[in-house]
This record gives structure tokens, C-alpha cells and sequence, in this order.
């Protein structure tokens, strides 16, 4: 692995990131605040670092109108296309540098596919609220404004083809309430929201919503390793693995992923009970087993769309072994446009021989080849026995390389470790097809006795 093509600097990148930070805090005052012409707005510096595209005409003149504030949802829709264009050229600058790194070529994009058509009304309601959003700020927040996306959102739900928007309408709207008035916020976590903000503007275009599946996936399934994300009320797991074509193309790296809800009493390894029953996968990479598909649909972007019918178990296979194996020569997936975004990077990679470090604040970092990177220890879930110790004695490491907060940093997924004497694998998913450790069998016990009284509570209600 070529560790100093991570650390070395991308030209523009500073340039571009501070243009969007300049649009974003242009968003926490509000974008229809009298700005004086050619002033040094962060809508201004917006147009400015799209000057040269072909976005130039419309972003200009959306700057124009916005700063004279008389600009409109077609003037809104341009300047959330030019910020979301800016961090799509971060994003493919960045993902050059990581696949440099790492030696690994991409598949070659295929035409784009057409996105499913949604209710016109629903789609333009719901842009009118975020035009709203826009106008007053997140400094002008207040419940009416807010509350304004709980018809919209509710309309949407019946609507398989709009269900992705309105998640992400029904979620942006928790946030924006409970921050509520924003007169008395003193920080504003002005990125995400802004983030929030542009990518439910493009997701209202018609044409933008719906994932189109392009093909399906014949071949072995090799897991590298489970990536969980937790939230209050929410759980995710996204399975990474190489799929060995049946046909003896070559391999290509591919994702599964299965979401669901939660209530908040269900935490660590208690979330697994309620992912499993809904992707067999997860038993399968948890207890290093491979999966056989066949016709398994696909996306170009190598995500799965996962369904038990179309997989069944395989025969044992090591995670180590295909990443030391399989991982090298797999190529990588295409991104889809709306996900070109730095936050998305997350590109798998093997590591051996380098050198674990503990600072005194307790981060963890891997000198690579001479190179320090930074591990992200925060992203390892609590729902199993991979923990910050086991990282930092590791000699061999499966992660994710992301970039967050200005640098590449290390997600681990596993690593080798010495246990009394003995090396030994340690997985963050070790525990998704179910555990004999203590802590993990009282974390399930735990989930299932709180799932259980829930069930219990909700049936009164219903027969009431």
C-alpha cells in the first residue's frame, strides 16, 4: 500500500471545501438576506468556484437574485447543484488518491439510468419547504417552519418511489425541531444540515428518486467485514465483501446492506437480533462462512439488493484470507452522482506490518511504510469484541479508508492480534450470527427481554 498518496495534498481541495463552507454559513443566516453585489457572500464565493463549468450561468444568476433577495426555488435547486457539484470533485479527488494508494482500478461507468417517477405535487411540496428552510435560515428556525414538513412527509410514506426523500425529510425535520428556535442556538452544525439540505433539494428534481437495479450477481460472496452504524431509534448494517463472478470475470468488490428500527432500550449487541432475521448474510460473514448467488440483483454502484432467495451458505472462508487473497485484484464499483460526497468515501483495504501507536489522548494511529495515518477508533461498534486495545496490538487489519475532518483516517473491520500467545482474528461483526461471549449473550438477553415488553405494550394498546 502506498500510505504517502493519503497524506500527500490535492490540489483545489482547500479552495473547493472553503466555498462550500462559505454557502454553508450563508445557509445558518439565510440566503435571502440583502447582500450587496459582487460582496464577498458565501453564495458569491459559490458561484465563483463554479465559474468555469457549466453550471456557471444559472449559479451566477441565482447569486445575482439571491442576493438581491428576490430568488426563487429554480435559483435555490441551481445553487444546491453547484454545492453538491463542488463536493463531487472533492469526493472524485479524493477516491483517486485512495485507489492510488491501494493500486486498485474502477469499473468504467455505464450510461445512467433513469430514476423512477414520483407524484409531481408531492415532489414540488416538498421542495417548497426546503425553499422555506432556505429563506429563513437555520438562525430563523422556528416550529411553524419546521412543522411544515410532517403533511408533506406523510403523503410521501405510501409512495414506495418517495420513501427515500421522506426519510430524509422526516429526519432532517427531528433535527431542526429539536433545535428549536434557532435565535438561541450558539453553534450550528451548519455542514450536515447543509448537506441535508442540498441533497433533499436535487432528490425533489424529477427523475433523481429510486435506486434502478441495473443487473444481477451470479457467483461466490466472500465477507471482508460488517460496518454498524447505531442510532437512538435506527440501526444499519453494511456487509463488504468480494464477489468471484461465476462466469471467471474478475472479481469486483460489492456491498449488502439491511436497515431497520429500534427502540432506544435495544443497545449493542442486542441490534444483531433484530437485523438477522432480515439478510442471512450477516450470520454467514459473522461466522466466516461464504454465500453462493445466484441472480442477485444488483446496482452499477456494487450494492446488493439483498434477498434470501437468491443466496444460500457456502463453505468456510477466512476474512484474512480474501483480504490478503481476493481483495488486491477486485475492482471498484462506480459511484452514483448524488453520492459524491467526501463522507461516502469508504474503500476497503488490507494492512500488514506497520507499527501501532497510542498517543496520550488515547488516539491510535498505524505508521505505514513511514507514514502516519490515523485510526478511527470512535466508528467501532460496541455491539462486538473488536475495542481500541485489540487495535492497537494488532499486527494485520482489515478497515475502510475514509476521509473526515480534513485527512484519511482508518475505520477498523478486523484485525490480527496476539491472545496468549496465539494470533487471533478479531471482528467488529463477530457477533451478527449470534455469540457465546458473556458480554455479548447478556446484551442479547438484555435486547430480547426489552423487545419483549415492548410487544407486550404495544398489543395492550392495539386491543385497546
Amino acid at each position: 500500500m502506498r500510505a504517502d498518496r493519503l497524506t500527500a495534498p490535492v490540489e483545489g481541495m482547500e479552495e473547493a471545501l472553503a466555498a462550500v463552507d462559505a454557502f454553508d454559513e450563508a445557509l445558518v443566516a439565510g440566503l435571502l438576506r440583502p447582500r450587496p453585489t459582487g460582496g464577498d457572500g458565501g453564495v458569491t464565493r459559490l458561484a465563483e468556484a463554479v465559474a468555469g463549468s457549466p453550471l456557471a450561468a444559472v449559479t451566477a444568476e441565482a447569486s445575482a437574485k439571491a442576493a438581491a433577495g428576490a430568488a426563487g426555488e429554480d435559483h435555490f435547486v441551481a445553487l444546491a447543484a453547484a454545492r453538491t457539484a463542488l463536493l463531487g470533485a472533492a469526493h472524485d479527488a479524493l477516491l483517486l488518491r485512495a485507489e492510488e494508494a491501494t493500486g486498485r482500478s474502477r469499473e468504467e461507468p455505464g450510461d445512467p439510468a433513469a430514476g423512477q417517477d414520483a407524484p409531481a405535487n408531492l415532489l414540488t411540496a416538498a421542495r417548497a419547504w426546503l425553499c422555506d428552510l432556505a429563506r429563513c435560515g437555520w438562525q430563523g428556525l422556528d416550529h411553524e417552519v419546521v412543522s411544515g414538513a410532517a403533511e408533506v412527509v406523510s403523503a410521501m410514506l405510501p409512495e414506495p418511489s418517495l420513501r427515500r426523500l421522506a426519510f430524509l425529510l422526516d429526519g432532517f425535520a427531528a433535527e431542526l425541531a429539536a433545535s428549536c428556535p434557532g435565535s438561541s442556538m450558539e453553534r450550528f452544525p451548519a455542514r450536515r444540515w447543509a448537506d441535508l439540505w442540498t441533497r433533499g433539494m436535487l432528490l425533489t428534481l424529477p427523475g433523481a428518486v429510486g435506486t434502478p437495479v441495473t443487473g444481477t450477481a451470479d457467483g461466490r460472496l466472500l465477507p471482508l467485514g460488517i460496518d454498524l452504524q447505531e442510532h437512538p431509534t435506527a440501526a444499519q448494517a453494511q456487509v463488504h465483501a468480494v464477489l468471484e463472478p461465476a462466469d471467471g470475470s474478475a472479481p469486483r468488490l460489492v456491498r449488502a446492506a439491511v436497515s431497520v428500527p429500534k427502540p432506544d432500550t435495544v443497545l449493542g449487541a442486542g441490534v444483531w437480533q433484530l437485523l438477522r432475521p432480515h439478510m442471512s448474510l450477516l450470520a454467514a460473514a459473522g461466522e466466516g462462512r461464504s454465500m453462493e448467488l445466484t441472480g442477485m440483483p444488483v446496482t452499477a454502484e456494487g450494492d446488493l439488493i439483498w434477498s434470501d432467495d437468491h443466496a444460500r451458505t457456502g463453505e468456510p472462508a477466512e476474512a484474512f484470507a480474501t483480504a490478503r487473497v481476493a481483495l488486491p485484484t477486485a475492482s471498484a464499483p462506480v459511484t452514483a452522482p448524488l453520492d459524491r460526497h467526501p463522507a461516502r468515501i469508504a474503500v476497503p483495504v488490507f494492512l500488514e506490518g506497520y507499527t501501532p501507536r497510542t498517543g496520550e489522548d488515547g488516539t491510535v494511529t498505524f505508521t505505514v511504510a513511514g507514514v502516519d495515518l490515523t485510526v478511527d477508533t470512535d466508528r467501532i461498534p460496541t455491539a462486538g469484541p473488536l475495542t481500541p486495545e485489540a487495535v492497537a496490538r494488532s499486527g494485520a487489519c482489515i478497515a475502510l479508508v475514509r476521509w473526515d475532518a480534513g485527512e484519511f483516517t482508518l475505520q477498523p473491520l478486523a484485525v490480527e492480534t496476539t491472545v496468549r500467545k496465539k494470533v487471533t482474528a478479531v471482528h467488529a461483526g463477530a457477533w451478527a450470527g449470534g455469540t457465546t461471549d458473556k458480554a455479548g449473550a447478556r446484551a442479547e438477553k438484555a435486547a430480547t427481554d426489552a423487545v419483549k415488553v415492548l410487544s407486550e405494550r404495544a398489543g395492550r394498546l392495539l386491543r385497546k
